[in-house]
């Protein structure tokens, strides 16, 4: 408990008060410029302990008391109180950060007082202060009493006391300015407090999601695969701090890859948690990963036997399998965006766009086509996620395929290059507008 000074306690009964009157004050210029100073003084406190030290030494400059005491019954039930502050007290103490070290009290006239939701003025307190007030040493060589409740939805859960010797020493007629302040201060303090407590919680959420964020980009391959006649390049960039775009390569027998592009639906957190079960489902696949339609039918029937059937989680998916020694391109595609090729020997773009199915998750006991195509030296084979070309400006306009169609023109470009052009063409569309959903490239060029 904080350092107090020696007190004593007086006696006497609580009497029924009528409210304050109407409102008062002298409205001279003099006031209004404490008023005004010490207003544009609070706005500049972020720290709710400096605010209210600062109000305080304001406050005593222009409403001068003997001796005040702030009280609170949050989390309390009648008649207990909490002393937060009180100006006989010889250390400060924080009651937000050090509430441990604010004594308790019951009953008596401050719990009275407190618990009666009410803004009073009492010109004699000795008169009814009774011999065992557990608040004697708060009240005691006081005899005038203003006791100003701060609201919180509808109830005073705090309050301030401010004391005179003399009696009668509070004006009725300055009350409900001086009352009006006060409750402003109150909530403004209220409001620290929670956006305090509300940049804490922020940080410890942030915190979370950065490693969410560095768990979910530990999923994706560290390097990329040095395929034989193939230039490879990727790009991913969450929405936020995770999210649900996938990518990965699979080494397989005679030299051959497996490409897989995904996409959960939603963003953030839950959507970087159901790419986790997909990145643990796909490498799960017994033996190996092949043929894509093989594959996407295992992800497909573990995900509506164990994650999707009581939510409206889904993933789109493309898988294929590229032989180098045929330059042979087999796939098989659920829901995904269709890749693109660019047959820059012919000047054409091919959508691999004819073989089809509904997303992952959706529908048990689906069965998937497939289809193939030989690519020749040139060519440039982009999977990409709906983020890239869905990408929107300021007027709600798309990115469109169109665009990624005419980058993808730019034969001479190797892998690395093509993506970064695609990226700056997107981020020139949308200008400075963050990205509403993740995007993902994998850019693979045929030598």
């Amino acid at each position: 408990m904080p350092s107090t000074e020696s007190t004593s306690a007086a006696t006497g009964s609580l009497p029924v008060e009528s409210p304050p009157p109407a409102w008062g004050g002298d409205g001279s210029q003099a006031r209004l410029a404490e008023v005004a100073e010490m207003m544009r003084e609070m706005s500049t406190h972020h720290d709710p302990q400096e605010m209210v030290r600062s109000y305080g030494r304001r406050v005593r400059q222009i409403m001068p008391s003997d001796r005040w005491v702030s009280l609170s019954r949050r989390g309390l039930e009648y008649p207990k109180y909490r002393i937060t502050r009180s100006s006989i007290w010889t250390e400060e103490v924080n009651p937000w950060k050090e509430p441990e070290k604010l004594p308790v009290l019951e009953g008596g006239l401050l719990a009275e007082l407190i618990y009666g939701d009410e803004p009073r003025i009492l010109d004699d307190i000795s008169e009814i202060l009774a011999p065992d007030e557990p608040a004697a040493e708060h009240l005691e060589g006081q005899r005038s009493l203003m006791a100003i409740p701060h609201f919180d939805q509808g109830v005073g859960l705090n309050m301030v006391v401010a004391l005179r010797k003399e009696p009668g020493a509070w004006e009725p007629d300055k009350f409900p300015e001086r009352f009006w302040i006060s409750g402003l201060f109150g909530r403004a303090t209220q409001n620290l407090v929670l956006n305090e407590r509300l940049k804490q919680a922020y940080d410890v959420v942030d915190r979370e999601l950065r490693v969410v964020a560095d768990i979910q980009r530990s999923l994706l391959p560290k390097k990329l695969p040095a395929i034989p006649g193939v230039e490879l390049a990727t790009f991913y960039r969450t929405s936020q701090w995770a999210g649900g775009d996938y990518y990965d390569f699979f080494p397989l027998p005679d030299g051959r890859w497996g490409f897989m592009i995904a996409d959960v639906s939603g963003h953030g957190t839950p959507a970087a948690v159901m790419m986790a079960i997909l990145h643990s489902l796909v490498h799960g696949h017994p033996g190996n990963p092949d043929p894509p339609a093989a594959l996407l039918k295992h992800v497909n029937d573990r995900l509506t036997a164990s994650y999707t059937a009581d939510n409206e989680v889904f993933v789109t998916a493309f898988y294929g399998i590229y032989d180098p020694a045929t330059r042979k391109f087999t796939y098989a595609c659920a829901g995904h965006n269709p890749p693109r090729i660019r047959r820059c020997s012919e000047g054409t773009v091919l959508s691999l766009e004819d073989v089809g199915g509904p997303p992952l998750g959706l529908f048990p006991d689906l069965a998937f086509d497939e289809s193939s195509v030989t690519l020749v030296p040139g060519d440039v084979l982009v999977l990409y996620t709906d983020g890239v070309t869905e990408a929107m400006n300021a007027r709600g306009d798309q990115f469109t395929l169109e665009r990624l169609d005419a980058i993808l023109g730019r034969c001479s470009l190797p892998a690395k290059q093509m993506v970064d052009a695609i990226l700056d063409a997107v981020d020139a569309f949308t200008g400075p507008i963050d990205p509403y959903d993740d995007q993902t490239l994998v850019v693979a060029k045929v030598m």
